[in-house]
């Protein structure tokens, strides 16, 4: 067979772990030829490709982002998109694909497997926020990387006696704040799942101040004060109708120094949690991911997503992983409220 490869949305620690073990397996137990298509659904969509073998994936499992580029192309929004796809496929001779992505990518993956044009999926985000998996690569990296910005922010926060506010990511899910914020010793965790009582925030910033000690905040980007809306970039919608969020954390930051009178900063780690060296757990993850995924492909078991249930990499429908978010329960929330204030 020949397969071609995408990575879509946005980029991710332990992307090259899974391209790498799909080449690996794929050439050396079953003999098949890869293409790599650039820059997510772009590439089939305008025919962007280059070989992918064994010479190219040395040396990438520790390597963050993508060697195959990505974007949020969306072949449904253009013109012909679909058409352009089966023909560029047929054109290059590419049996299958293989599709690592997040809620876009593998909804896109979805529709491409009900028209016909077969589609195996590897979960990929670091809002951890897909259904079907207990838990998605990149998302172990990122909470590394916020939890270690979090301990080095307590010691200048009580240096200073500030509040600090620290906004990581987390759309419509609140899975790396309420990780990171638990293991960095956070003082309150607000998430997308539950909007906040700015009030209840501040009392439990006094409490800490009472204490002599200097409070840590830790909100997501999509996380709202009751009655109030989420706080965005800019309104312009990208190709899966997403706007660009961002600014609660300065937003509370502000609030809590008027309200409090004690000096309060924002920091807001961005893209950092995206980036650099994926950590072990998600270089053995993805690595498990994509050997699993060539077996799919291999066996002809198109329109399934590979996927950790407890300790084994199992096959499911795509359709599982984009029906619904999974998003923080109440309970798992109230696990972290003990340690509020």
């Amino acid at each position: 067979m020949r397969i071609g490869v995408l990575t879509g949305g946005g980029d991710c620690p332990g992307l090259n772990a899974v391209i790498r073990a799909v080449v690996r397996k794929g050439v050396a137990t079953y003999g098949h030829e890869f293409v790599g298509f650039r820059d997510g659904w772009r590439g089939p969509v305008e025919g962007i490709s280059g070989p992918l073998g064994i010479e190219q994936v040395r040396g990438i499992l520790p390597r963050g982002g993508t060697i195959l580029g990505s974007s949020r192309t969306n072949p449904y929004k253009l013109d012909g998109g679909v058409d352009k796809i089966r023909q560029n496929l047929a054109e290059l001779g590419v049996d299958a694909l293989v599709a690592i992505g997040g809620e876009d990518t593998l909804g896109v993956a979805k529709r491409l497997t009900d028209e016909g044009i077969p589609v195996v999926g590897v979960p990929k985000t670091i809002d951890n926020d897909l259904g079907a998996t207990d838990y998605t690569f990149g998302f172990d990296t990122a909470v590394t990387i916020a939890s270690e910005a979090i301990d080095r922010l307590h010691t200048t926060a009580e240096s200073h006696h500030r509040a600090l506010v620290v906004e990581v990511m987390g759309r419509h899910a609140g899975w790396i704040a309420l990780h990171s914020g638990l293991s960095g010793g956070a003082n309150v965790i607000l998430v997308p799942e539950k909007p906040f009582d700015i009030d209840q925030v501040v009392a439990y910033v006094e409490r800490r101040f009472e204490d002599h000690y200097a409070p840590i905040i830790v909100v997501a980007e999509g996380a709202l004060p009751s009655g109030g809306a989420e706080s965005l970039r800019n309104d312009k919608k990208d190709a899966f109708g997403h706007v660009q969020l961002g600014g609660i954390g300065n937003w509370l930051a502000n609030e809590l120094e008027q309200r409090t009178g004690k000096e309060s900063r924002a920091v807001v780690l961005g893209h950092v949690q995206r980036g650099g060296t994926p950590t072990a757990f998600d270089r053995v993850l993805a690595t498990r991911f994509g050997l699993h995924a060539i077996d799919a492909v291999h066996e002809k078991d198109f329109g399934k997503m590979v996927a950790l249930q407890g300790t084994n990499i199992v096959r499911v429908p795509i359709e599982e992983a984009t029906a619904e978010l999974k998003t923080v329960p109440e309970e798992r929330y109230a696990e972290a409220e003990v340690f509020f204030g």
